[in-house]
């Protein structure tokens, strides 16, 4: 009914998923005849058109409410995400500074702090590290701010690139940006990625590659029920187990063998 609500010519489809009723939210132009766009969408399915009810959206700064979302997050350790719209902590805080754009990453998920805690653990002076998905840049750019050598940031999305190298810029690291199958060949201390199990299933011959001989990994953006099909899908060259949870989301961690 999404799909067929936006063809139908619907702006912005939202789905609030309760139980025993899923409720959709459709943004239409002002002035549309909704129960024809209804119709049609219903007419697609072949279904009859749903109950439902009209509520006029007053004109409002969307990119101010938008922002008002996101504040400074506390990662273990004395790091602190900071949008780059809000003021920092301190003076004395250790801060990476965030301008998400167009690309993933803002800090606020528990699975990107996830996989920020496990920088925090296991960055060290002149390590090189290697952020498979980087998105917005924020794994990549906490790795330098926390001392690392070189770091690498890898995302299929030109806008994801564009966005990490604006906001490497904002906090005054460098980073090696690139895509996929730009990287130079060479092998990296520590990994990390933050994506989803059926794409990280696929990367494991890649990272076999890139991880040096008893380099660390960490792979975030499973759900629990998918810790144990991805640890067994890495068995063959890395030793994998759940190194921390967050509200039904786990990180694995371990090493290359």
């Amino acid at each position: 009914m999404s799909e067929a609500l936006l063809e139908a010519g619907a702006q912005a489809v939202d789905l609030d998923c309760g139980e025993p009723i899923v409720r959709l939210r459709a943004l239409a132009p002002r002035g549309a005849d909704v129960a024809a766009l209804i119709a049609r969408a219903a007419a697609v399915l072949g279904v009859a058109a749903p109950g439902y009810r009209v509520e006029p959206l007053e004109d409002a700064d969307w990119v101010r409410r938008s922002q008002a979302q996101f504040g400074p997050i506390a990662i273990a350790g004395g790091l602190w995400i900071v949008p780059s719209w809000r003021a920092s902590p301190g003076p004395d805080a250790a801060t990476v500074r965030i301008d998400p754009g167009l690309a993933f990453g803002t800090g606020g998920h528990a699975t990107t702090r996830l996989a920020l805690e496990w920088l925090v653990r296991s960055v060290r002076a002149g390590r090189s590290v290697l952020d498979y998905g980087c998105g917005s840049g924020i794994l990549a750019i906490a790795a330098a701010r926390l001392g690392a050598g070189e770091v690498a940031a890898v995302d299929n999305d030109p806008q994801a690139l564009e966005c990490a190298a604006e906001n490497a810029r904002a906090n005054g690291v460098a980073l090696t940006l690139a895509a996929p199958d730009a990287l130079p060949a060479r092998t990296y201390d520590l990994i990390v990625a933050n994506i989803l199990a059926a794409p990280l299933i696929a990367l494991e011959p890649e990272f076999a590659a890139r991880a040096r001989a008893g380099g660390r990994i960490a792979l975030s953006g499973l759900l629990e029920p998918q810790g144990e099909a991805l640890a067994a899908a890495y068995a063959a060259r890395f030793d994998l187990a759940v190194g921390a949870r967050q509200e039904g989301w786990v990180l694995l961690e371990g090493a290359r063998r």
